[in-house]
């Protein structure tokens, strides 16, 4: 199945190299001429194509729009004469399934919004999905994001708190995790191992809660004995309003993609 990923910029990037590590080599991209994707497509095996014409002359059986939301539908226009059996696929922020179907109307649509662990097949990924498409469709668009990540199909309405939380997220932890790595540093702990703990911790944790369907507060309880470090630690956080600071941040970040 031949995948088309339109725009190689850092998330259209990220897709890309999460599909060729899933094993996926029917790969194409359109992007303007940038000598940083052509040393991209090279290294990594994948076709380039630098106009919708040629995309269309290659009939990929899926597209993803990776584009900024400023132009989607301009270039989605532009890809209108593609079989009407390709699925198409907007990450764009801001953009309707509706608007969409303007631009593309007979195509089966859908909307989604990745995070950058794509590249890595960790990614969370909210998708909508346009009304009454074939149980064959979504299925096949449900296998597909899936070798990204976990796919998590939502109202279309839900769309923008779930690039908020999944998109903005990461960098969020982050924060976290160079600070819990200072703290390690600080006890003595070599910078290179404070990292790895550090990082692998977080990934477990997760996992764990992907796995089990725990919610937070029963995972976090499993380790939180009376009178014990951790409880200790929670306390701390509690005192200095971390709990608060982490839904300030959700919901700054929310209020500023709502205007964008």
């Amino acid at each position: 199945m031949k995948i088309a990923i339109v725009g190689a910029g850092n998330m259209g990037t990220a897709i890309l190299n999460g599909f060729k590590a899933a094993g996926e080599n029917d790969l194409i991209t359109l992007n303007p001429v940038n000598p940083r994707v052509e040393k991209f497509t090279q290294a990594k095996q994948i076709q380039l194509v630098n106009t919708p014409t040629d995309l269309v002359k290659a009939q990929p059986a899926v597209v993803i729009l990776t584009t900024p939301a400023s132009i989607t539908l301009e270039v989605a226009s532009q890809l209108a004469s593609l079989n009407e059996e390709t699925i198409i696929i907007s990450s764009a922020a801001g953009i309707s399934l509706a608007a969409l179907a303007k631009a593309l109307p007979n195509h089966p649509l859908a909307a989604m919004i990745p995070n950058t662990p794509v590249a890595v097949n960790a990614g969370t990924i909210g998708l909508a999905l346009r009304e009454n498409l074939p149980a064959t469709i979504t299925a096949t668009i449900k296998e597909i994001l899936g070798k990204l990540g976990d796919v998590i199909v939502v109202k279309e309405t839900d769309l923008n708190i779930i690039g908020v939380v999944g998109g903005c997220g990461p960098a969020f932890v982050d924060v976290l995790m160079d600070a819990f790595s200072d703290a390690a540093v600080k006890h003595g702990l070599s910078r290179q191992i404070a990292y790895q703990v550090v990082a692998s911790m977080v990934k477990g944790s997760g996992t764990l809660a992907t796995e089990t369907g725990f919610a937070p507060a029963l995972l976090r309880d499993q380790v939180t004995s009376p009178g014990g470090t951790t409880i200790k630690g929670i306390s701390a956080l509690e005192a200095r309003g971390f709990r608060g600071a982490a839904i300030a941040a959700i919901d700054a970040a929310s209020d500023n993609s709502a205007t964008n």
